[in-house]
């Protein structure tokens, strides 16, 4: 329970508490107290405008709640919808809140809409608007237009924001908004925030644009969401990783981030922070994959548009890790040394330093995924064919190569297991599209190197005394991207090999359902200072991959019991903490895919078995 006043202090909330909408060029991040906390604009990777999840005091927010005491606090969101509902539960009456961006067929201008409404008794509400141009580094201005107030960035960025509501609105002198109103039962108020454009008048009122723009964007999501094809168990939870999966995607270029935050702790206090507003190659190519196996090719196709683009950038046949949601390389990593960072987590990093690190992996992820368009999708062309020959011709240059792997470790490089394991793929992937579509290629001189890269894994991988697959060449140690062997199709599920791996990876690196990637500082350092959670994506790894080796009670048990380290609106986080909560990037596309595919998989084999207790 919380207090009128308790509703507005400045805090820290916990990360599994937020909840996400967008309008697919950016997202907003909306706390359980009515305070959209995090918010860049116009794109997922422009500067931000709110940024309290990295400072509670300076960050900036637009937040909106009622002034209730011994308040309860419920969110959902409307069914098949990215439209959030924050309802405040009291004996002084019942108040809500709806989010959403605005986001239709037609791809308008955008706007995030905000809308107060009393559903029982005689509500009053305040709105505190306190924006923080350019992570909080630019003051700004305010002035009265007509229709509303447009807040002028006076930093680089120049980004001027136009706020309209149907309540007066007040000026304070530190450049925020305020206002108090009350709301009787039945009554609403709304609030728009839009791209401020010189000369232009509002064109509808507030209570009119909101109200048709709510049924357009309801109508374009839940139009959306029927093109699936998954009408198997859990598909409530597979929808609403569907729909979280699609806010990440970029409608104008195709591509998807891995997560729209930046901040956020992998331990608090920690140094482990990252910004995930950028579209790697990995994740969204897996992304892909799992959007596809639910039947969005249209969505899969845009990506595979964008890839195509990345690979005519290719010099000497090679990929960056991450880029730009628009396909630009990442500049480099910054500090903001100005912010606190969650609950004192610092530095809080904008950009990275990883973009130019040497990830083999990433080859396999992009020709899985471009395999299995052509399969699922649409045949690909012969143009992004002569792009993937020299893909691959890389690949077999320079498989053996130590590189940073899956985890971009930051100690130096290793001759890693997953490197060499998505190697293969890359190679398989090719031969497989050369004899099925009878394209042209060295295919004689592709089968030689990936054998060459099978024998390698099964002799320089392989612990005789652990009778597992070990983390790279040379160690003893574990690692949970092992459990991508069976999954990509390198080694049969049940092979004993395998099943001893498993084994090994049970004892060493999983609790119940949850499962850590490594053992911090067992096998290597990583040049960083602390801990951090258990991975959510090694879990849903963990269980696809005893499904697959047959155990499927068990792996039904697991699933449904990660199924419940969701928060209340179904989304996960990259990592949970000893407590069972969220840690780093929220919602992660990677976590959202693996669930997906986890819960496709398992969902076959148990109808598949016939065997009604499962």
């Amino acid at each position: 329970m919380a207090s009128a006043e308790e509703l507005f202090e400045p805090k820290y909330h916990p990360i599994e508490d937020y909840g996400i909408i967008g309008d697919l060029k950016t997202t907003a991040l909306v706390g359980p107290n009515g305070s959209i906390d995090f918010f860049c604009f116009p794109d997922f990777d422009s500067p931000s405008v709110f940024c309290a999840t990295s400072d509670c005091r300076k960050g900036g927010k637009f937040q909106i709640a009622p002034l209730l005491n011994d308040v309860h606090q419920k969110r959902l969101y409307l069914p098949e919808t990215n439209i959030l509902l924050s309802r405040f539960l009291s004996d002084e009456g019942i108040a809500e809140v709806s989010d959403f961006m605005v986001v239709d067929e037609s791809f308008g201008d955008q706007a995030l809409v905000r809308r107060a409404k009393s559903v029982h008794g005689t509500v009053r509400y305040r709105m505190i608007f306190d924006p923080k141009f350019n992570y909080a580094r630019s003051e700004h201005s305010v002035e009265k237009v007509s229709g509303g107030l447009v807040f002028t960035s006076k930093g680089e960025d120049g980004l001027a924001l136009k706020l309209r509501a149907d309540i007066p609105l007040t000026i304070e002198p530190d450049g925020k908004v305020t206002a108090e109103f009350t709301l009787e039962e039945g009554e609403s108020a709304c609030f728009i925030l839009e791209e401020a454009r010189p000369g232009e008048d509002a064109a509808s009122s507030c209570e009119w644009f909101s109200s048709d723009a709510f049924k357009r964007t309801s109508n374009y999501w839940r139009r959306w969401l029927s093109y699936s094809k998954y009408n198997g168990r859990w598909s409530e939870m597979v929808h609403r990783s569907a729909l979280a999966l699609k806010l990440l995607t970029s409608r104008e270029h195709g591509s998807v981030i891995a997560a729209p935050c930046f901040g956020f702790p992998n331990e608090i206090g920690g140094e482990r922070n990252w910004d995930y507003r950028y579209t790697w190659i990995r994740d969204a190519s897996f992304t892909v994959y799992g959007l596809m196996r639910l039947g969005f090719t249209d969505s899969a196709g845009a990506f595979m548009n964008w890839l195509e683009d990345r690979l005519g950038d290719m010099e000497n046949g090679s990929l960056q890790i991450m880029y730009t949601i628009d396909g630009r390389p990442i500049d480099n990593e910054i500090h903001l040394d100005h912010l606190e960072g969650y609950m004192g987590s610092k530095p809080v990093r904008v950009g990275s330093t990883n973009h130019d690190q040497l990830q083999l992996d990433i080859f396999g992820e992009v020709m899985d995924s471009v395999y299995l368009y052509d399969k699922f999708g649409d045949p690909i062309s012969h143009d992004l064919w002569e792009k993937l020959v020299r893909l691959i011709e890389f690949v077999c240059k320079n498989w053996q190569k130590p590189d940073s792997g899956i985890w971009e470790v930051r100690g130096g490089n290793r001759e890693f297991l997953y490197s060499r394991i998505m190697c293969w793929v890359a190679i398989d992937r090719g031969i497989r599209l050369s004899l099925k579509r009878g394209l042209p290629a060295p295919v004689d001189v592709w089968i030689t190197h990936r054998n060459a890269i099978y024998n390698s894994v099964f002799k320089d991988f392989w612990s005789e005394k652990r009778q597992a697959f070990v983390q790279f060449k040379g160690a003893t140690a574990l690692d949970a991207s092992t459990l991508m062997m069976p999954l990509v199709r390198l080694i049969s599920p049940k092979d004993p090999r395998w099943l001893s791996t498993l084994q090994a990876i049970e004892d060493d690196l999983v609790h119940d359902s949850l499962v850590y990637r490594y053992n911090v500082g067992e096998a290597f350092s990583d040049c960083l200072e602390g801990t951090e959670g258990t991975f959510s994506i090694c879990s849903f790894w963990f269980i696809e991959c005893m499904s697959r080796s047959g155990n499927l009670q068990k792996a039904r048990y697991l699933f449904e019991k990660m199924l419940g380290y969701a928060n209340n609106l179904g989304l996960f986080s990259e990592q949970l903490g000893p407590r069972g909560e969220f840690l780093g990037n929220v919602p992660q596309a990677f976590t959202h895919l693996a669930l997906i595919s986890a819960a496709f998989d398992l969902d076959r084999r148990l109808s598949k078995s016939g065997k009604r207790y499962y």
